[in-house]
């Protein structure tokens, strides 16, 4: 089939340029440094800052003894009287119901937590799963600060590595409260998951 003079054109014209490649105008944006500066303070700073700007409610605690106080405080402040955990280190201590759908607070652990914006990180190899940090209308997070991390490549990479080849079917970045503005532009908190985010970081 011939090649029409306009075609051949082009090709010698494409032909042409891949012989003689320009170099790139800016490779600093080819995504080899981070466009984020580094941290000024300590993760667990960061990420308070950051959790407690998007409406998460967050708790620093010195020990494991102090958390679970402040937890069980909270539930009786709150008189919430259903909670769901199935995470193996807190269920005999928080739950009391089997039924998702209707507790009051759902009680998980995470993977990490980003610091840069604030997000707790869950994966479905988690004993929490896939659904209870959204169905219920309040999550508690009990975390460690031997999981902040800066930024999301950080938890992505940390991921990679702790699993090794056998990365988790699913993988949630909940940053703070359900919210939307699609109904009149007006923000809403709510609709798709929980009302209410608190987050208890243990020094570790």
């Amino acid at each position: 089939m011939a090649v029409s003079p306009a075609k051949e054109n082009i090709l010698k014209r494409i032909r042409q340029a891949l012989s003689h490649p320009v170099p790139l105008p800016f490779p600093q944006s080819e995504g080899t440094n981070s466009v984020f500066h580094p941290p000024t303070d300590s993760l667990d700073v960061v990420f308070a800052q950051e959790f407690i700007n998007i409406n998460g409610k967050f708790s620093f605690c010195l020990s494991e003894q102090e958390m679970l106080q402040q937890v069980e405080q909270l539930i009786a402040d709150k008189q919430w009287t259903k909670i769901y955990c199935n995470t193996d280190k807190w269920n005999e201590k928080f739950s009391n119901t089997i039924s998702l759908s209707t507790c009051d607070a759902s009680i998980t652990g995470c993977e990490f937590l980003v610091a840069r914006t604030g997000t707790i990180v869950m994966s479905a190899a988690q004993q929490s799963g896939r659904t209870v940090s959204v169905y219920a209308p309040v999550h508690i997070c009990i975390a460690y600060t031997s999981q902040l991390v800066y930024d999301v490549k950080d938890a992505l990479q940390n991921l990679k590595e702790k699993y090794a080849g056998n990365i988790p079917s699913l993988i949630t970045f909940a940053t703070g409260p359900s919210r939307t503005a699609d109904i009149e532009k007006t923000l809403v908190t709510g609709v798709h998951g929980p009302k209410e985010v608190y987050c208890f970081l243990v020094e570790a």
